[in-house]
């Protein structure tokens, strides 16, 4: 017969919060099976049911995010920013400062939820395939960690508790983080 577990045993070993400073709080979501190469094969495999693990998968995955992506913004009259590398040679060339005028007119007619999304190249982690095979026309995909320059999606938050400034960063490859910035917010109330 099984036991009864509560909420924090369930949660022990898979979830884990981290503090980086008094005034943000990140929320990372990820799937930790899906950090090693051996099972990154079997969620291909196995989960979605595919007979090959090919990385051609990842990019219908990453097509399909883009598609859901491009139709939540067009059905809810949310507009899309497509930034590009930031301009480091300028301070005010952040995110935040090409959402702020939507920030400031979702805030003044009493708007909630997202209220625009921004889409910018970031380094990141990512699971890349190699094809370790020397016969042509032979397949043995090597999946590995690798550091790429891909599109990350930040959905800006109007919310009702919180205030005017929430963002959210989410990648097509299963991550997600969660910020919720106190000196944005602060900023942006004042």
């Amino acid at each position: 017969m099984a036991s009864v577990v509560n909420i924090n045993e369930v949660l022990d070993g898979h979830v884990r919060l981290q503090v980086d400073c008094v005034d943000r709080l990140y929320l990372n979501a990820y799937c930790p099976v899906l950090q090693v190469g051996g099972q990154v094969v079997t969620f291909l495999t196995g989960h979605l049911g595919h007979p090959i693990p090919s990385p051609v998968l990842f990019q219908k995955i990453g097509n399909r995010f883009r598609r859901e992506v491009d139709h939540f913004a067009a059905t809810a009259g949310i507009p899309v920013l497509h930034l590009k590398k930031p301009d480091r040679s300028r301070w005010d060339d952040r995110k935040l400062d090409h959402v702020r005028p939507y920030l400031d007119r979702a805030a003044t007619e009493g708007r909630f939820g997202v209220v625009a999304i921004v889409v910018a190249q970031e380094l990141q982690w990512v699971t890349g395939a190699r094809n370790r095979s020397p016969k042509p026309g032979v397949v043995s995909y090597d999946f590995v960690k690798e550091e790429r320059r891909v599109n990350a999606y930040y959905f800006y938050v109007h919310d009702r508790e919180f205030g005017p400034y929430a963002d959210q960063r989410v990648m097509p490859r299963l991550r997600g983080r969660l910020l919720l910035d106190g000196c944005s917010h602060l900023a942006l109330s004042a």
